[in-house]
């Protein structure tokens, strides 16, 4: 017995410091992720474990593990961790594959005629709904209107988001169901575009003025949820996105989530953030949820809108819209409401992430994080989603109490010439400006506001270190003193995405222990021209050990 025992000791003496051996080996790959030290770190294999976590990342003069269980010959492509899209709408995704998308037309006549086809094509639909309209690349000068809408659709109600969801278009039965009329009232951080002898509305609802219409608007049902999740989960995993803060999480979207981790088909990983106070509380209770269905799934805390978008001219501004004489834009909390919001969800460790666009509104969240920091002490990181316009006098605040800038590279391509024309040339200092943020000590973390833009990290890349958009305008790039490196790019887009949603150490780097959340491509971004970042094409997406996605 007494032997019995000393050699069974000796054996797991021996398992103990003998290296377990990983199941998987990738190999055969020009792998690229972030260091400790913000570089890019190269490497030729990565090992995964049983439980579809890093083992180790191998060079080439690395002797290779013999004793795996599955091996896969990368073909010398490019591998790069997971991309991590910091701020998009995953339902809203699903929902504009599942409704009129009108993204894509480029004058009014054309959407009119994309609106007329979607009804012909869809008669038993009793709403029809949709997204993406931009009267500014109409060029329109001006907003749709109901009237408009009737001529190619007068038998149903029609209600189409614009393309930053911040103004609505509805025809006249849709108005008309909504019961709005020349005596409605304007809610607070909302506007009802009305005739200007009637008084009459003309059809566009921007920010608050939406809920007249939504309130009317039939729910979906949780079997469409499910089918428009799994549409939003093809997209980003396509498109090699692998983990994803969802903006405005509502309890509905997150039970959609909950229904497909249950069911073992959530695949993509979700930082959620509430979309109200009551929502928050619904689903956290007294805190942020636990990590769910092996990190893919957490309620972090809270979106808050503080202001409109610049396209609607519900941007909240330090001086009068230069387009616009005499407006500001339309602020939807005051101070006081924003510190008491963003004080219940400090009190129960929520995160805060603020929606701020408007120079006036960045001002208002670094003062309250300024004050409220007094008072919340610990690892915060609050969030500014967008922080689009930032006057330059303020721009060294967003270095201060480990604020993280949540920003959409894309937005900047898309919006250059209408900010020109809200702002006017001399208020451009501090817009889109991630070099100076970077500069001020604040982290990047990149997504694209999905379904606004495109959930493709690889354009927004070429965006970030170009300031050009797909066509390479401007020559040069707008304002290209604050383009970033390519290396900083590609920190947002993982390393520094992740730690903006509290998920360091479990994915975003491909370090040993971390989630094997990884994609192939076929180019090197490091070595390939802004036109060719935004061509990469994603081969195979890999999520914890295991391929989600293949273009073959």
């Amino acid at each position: 017995m007494k032997r019995l025992f000393s050699t069974a000791a000796c054996l797991l003496a021996a398992m103990i410091a003998s290296p377990a051996m990983a199941d998987t080996l990738i190999d055969n790959v020009q792998g690229i992720t972030i260091g400790e030290d913000g570089k890019a770190k190269r490497f030729t294999g990565l090992l995964i474990d049983d439980d579809g976590r890093v083992s180790r990342l191998l060079q080439s003069s690395e002797e290779r593990p013999r004793d795996i269980e599955y091996q896969v010959d990368g073909k010398g492509q490019v591998l790069l961790p997971g991309m991590i899209d910091a701020h998009l709408h995953v339902m809203g995704i699903g929902f504009g594959e599942l409704t009129l998308d009108l993204s894509q037309t480029s004058s009014l006549d054309e959407a009119l005629r994309e609106i007329a086809r979607f009804s012909a094509e869809n008669p038993s639909r009793p709403w029809i709904l949709g997204r993406g309209w931009n009267q500014e690349k109409w060029g329109l000068g001006r907003f749709p209107t109901a009237a408009e809408l009737d001529a190619v659709v007068p038998d149903r109600p029609v209600w189409l988001s614009r393309v930053d969801g911040h103004a609505s278009w509805a025809n006249s039965l849709a108005i008309e169901m909504a019961g709005v009329d020349a005596s409605s009232q304007d809610p607070d951080g909302g506007r009802i575009i009305r005739d200007e002898g009637s008084g009459k509305p003309t059809g566009v609802f921007v920010d608050a003025a939406e809920v007249f219409v939504n309130r009317v608007v039939p729910p979906p049902r949780p079997a469409d949820r499910d089918l428009a999740l799994r549409k939003a989960q093809d997209i980003l995993l396509a498109n090699g996105i692998t983990a994803a803060a969802d903006m405005g999480t509502s309890i509905e979207d997150w039970q959609t989530y909950r229904r497909a981790g249950d069911l073992g088909v959530l695949k993509i990983r979700i930082m959620a953030y509430a979309s109200s106070p009551e929502a928050m509380e619904l689903i956290g209770g007294s805190g942020p949820t636990p990590w769910l269905y092996d990190d893919r799934l957490r309620l972090n805390g809270i979106k808050i809108y503080l202001d409109g978008a610049l396209g609607s001219r519900g941007a909240t501004l330090k001086e009068p819209y230069t387009d616009e004489p005499g407006h500001m834009g339309l602020p939807l909390l005051n101070p006081a409401q924003l510190r008491n919001i963003m004080s219940l969800a400090a009190l129960g460790n929520f995160q805060t992430a603020v929606h701020a666009i408007g120079d006036a509104a960045n001002a208002d969240v670094l003062a309250a994080i300024d004050e409220l920091s007094e008072t919340y002490g610990g690892d915060r990181r609050w969030r500014i989603e967008h922080a689009q316009i930032i006057a330059p006098a303020d721009l060294e605040m967003i270095g201060q109490h480990g604020i993280i800038a949540s920003m959409q590279p894309l937005h900047q391509t898309s919006d250059r010439l209408m900010a020109e024309a809200r702002l006017g040339p001399d208020r451009l200092g501090g817009a889109y400006a991630w070099r100076s943020i970077v500069q001020s000590g604040a982290k990047l973390a990149f997504g694209s506001d999905a379904p606004v833009e495109p959930a493709d990290a690889f354009a927004g890349w070429a965006a970030a270190i170009s300031r050009t958009d797909a066509d390479g305008k401007p020559f040069g790039g707008w304002l290209p003193q604050e383009a970033i490196t390519r290396e900083a790019a590609l920190k947002a887009f993982t390393a520094d995405a992740a730690f903006a949603g509290f998920a360091e150490g479990r994915f975003g780097r491909l370090f040993p222990g971390e989630r094997a959340d990884f994609i192939l491509i076929d180019t090197d971004p490091f070595l390939a021209s802004p036109t060719e970042i935004r061509s990469i094409q994603v081969r195979e997406t890999w999520i914890a050990g295991e391929r989600v996605y293949s273009s073959n």
